[in-house]
Formats: structure tokens, C-alpha cells, sequence
């Protein structure tokens, strides 16, 4: 099956079949069943109105080594223009990737998130990376560290995604600390 058409399947299988949740009147969110259990929701941004995401960054924080507390993914950026970017709180730990970007004429539709599973011992890092599938298909993976596994993907926003909101573990002092554990997509409603 061409690019093309497998796009155009999918998106029709999302508006018929998918199963992202409303909120309120006419905006939906899409979500991933792996996220990290650590930290609490953020406020959420958006893409200014009539813009969506067609690129995204990540903030990721190096391996720190033996014997050094790990946070992997500390933040995701939504480009929703090349001059416009939209974020919801970030971890304070790494640095932000060169944005990526889908082809020409596309937009983020759906994610999937890379997740370490929780460690009774040992060091947590929560979200450690995330890759966006495009409208034509396309598939972006963020330049995050490879612990753990990605999780099924989301729902599709027929329409694109146009903000986000992160869930996010606040600095612990001493204690382990993960930062980026979740987040959570909000599609497009026209």
C-alpha cells in the first residue's frame, strides 16, 4: 500500500472508529496507557488558533553515570509554526533538541511514548523518549535515551494536534528524581 493511502485509511479509521476523548465541546486529547506513574498533570498549552503542530523538540538530560540520578526526557516543545512554539512545564535537568519536522504540508496526528518501567530498586527515569507519526505517515523519534520500551501508539487527531500537557515530577532534593512521566495530546477541532 502506498504511503499515501495508508495515511488516508488511517485518518478515516479515526474519524469513523478512533477512540480519543472529548473534552468539552470540541476538543479531543490522545494519550498512551505507558506513562510513567510519578508527578502531577500541568497546565496545558496550545497552538495559538488555525495553527497545528508540524514539529516538535524534546529537553533530555544525558546518562549522569554511576552514581548519578537519571531524568532522561525533561520536556517536549510543540512547533506549531516555524515561529511559533508552545510547551507545558519541563524538568530543569538537559538540554533541547534541533527541532524535527514533518514533510511539507503535514502535521503530528499521533505519539507514542518510550517509557522505563518503575524499579523497586535502583534509579527511575520515567519518559525517556517519544516519536510522532505525521499525516502523510511519516514517522519523527526524538533524540531522547533508549531505557526502557515505546508503548502502543495513540489514538490519531484526525484534524492534527494542536497542544499538550505534561505530567511531571518536581525536583526531590536528595531522593531520585524522574521529571517527564507522561503527557497527554490535544487535537485539533478544525
Amino acid at each position: 500500500m502506498e504511503r499515501g493511502a495508508g495515511a488516508t485509511l488511517l485518518l478515516l479509521w479515526a474519524m469513523c472508529c478512533g477512540h480519543a476523548r472529548a473534552v468539552g465541546s470540541s476538543r479531543y486529547t490522545i494519550e498512551v496507557t505507558n506513562g510513567g506513574p510519578w508527578g502531577d498533570w500541568a497546565w496545558p498549552e496550545r497552538c495559538p488558533d488555525g495553527l497545528f503542530a508540524i514539529g516538535f523538540s524534546i529537553k533530555v538530560e544525558p546518562p549522569q553515570g554511576i552514581p548519578g540520578d537519571d531524568t532522561a526526557m525533561n520536556g517536549i516543545r510543540l512547533h506549531c509554526s516555524l515561529e511559533r512554539s508552545v510547551e507545558s512545564e519541563s524538568g530543569r535537568w538537559g538540554a533541547w533538541s534541533e527541532p524535527q519536522w514533518c514533510p511539507h504540508g503535514n502535521f503530528l496526528v499521533a505519539f507514542s511514548l518510550r517509557v522505563e518501567a518503575p524499579k523497586t530498586l535502583g534509579d527511575n527515569s520515567g519518559a525517556n523518549n517519544v516519536r510522532f507519526r505525521c499525516s502523510g505517515g511519516w514517522e519523527l523519534e526524538g533524540p531522547g535515551l533508549d531505557w526502557g520500551d515505546f508503548g502502543n501508539w495513540s489514538e490519531v487527531c484526525p484534524k492534527g494536534i494542536c497542544g499538550l500537557q505534561t505530567k511531571i515530577q518536581g525536583p526531590r532534593g536528595l531522593l531520585d528524581d524522574t521529571a517527564l512521566n507522561d503527557v497527554r495530546f490535544f487535537c485539533c477541532s478544525r
